[in-house]
């Protein structure tokens, strides 16, 4: 079992910068990757990006590519989303997960590909 806590959520300005963490718990050794996806009222679940856990190797969704960044730190066992130049379409339950399967990087943005999810950190982007 893996447990994840969001953390970081809030309500910003457009433009302006959030991090979100994700605090990990439980059997780290069994994870391959960690991601990000985020839901808003009324859409479908959306990739954000992911990070493998034994690399640096990354992949971004085309909303976040160019103004997000996925980093983790494995002595911490915390994943965190630099949030810049946020826009009130980023509006969302931002999601934690983690996933045991070994895929290429790009296999990981459906959301089948993880094992365990958070709970969520609402993220609200005025205009």
């Amino acid at each position: 079992q893996v447990q994840l806590v969001e953390s970081g959520g809030g309500l910003v300005q457009t433009g302006d910068s959030l991090r979100l963490s994700c605090a990990v718990s439980g059997r780290t050794s069994s994870i391959r990757a960690m991601g990000w996806f985020r839901q808003a009222p009324g859409k479908e679940r959306e990739f954000v990006a992911v990070i493998r856990w034994d690399s640096r190797n990354t992949y971004y969704g085309d909303s976040a590519r160019g103004r997000f960044t996925i980093s983790r730190d494995n002595a911490k066992n915390t994943m965190y989303l630099q949030m810049n130049s946020l826009k009130p379409e980023d509006t969302a339950v931002y999601y934690c997960t983690t996933s045991r399967t070994q895929y290429s990087i790009t296999d990981y943005s459906t959301g089948g590909a993880y094992d365990y999810w958070g709970q969520g950190t609402q993220v609200t982007v005025s205009s």
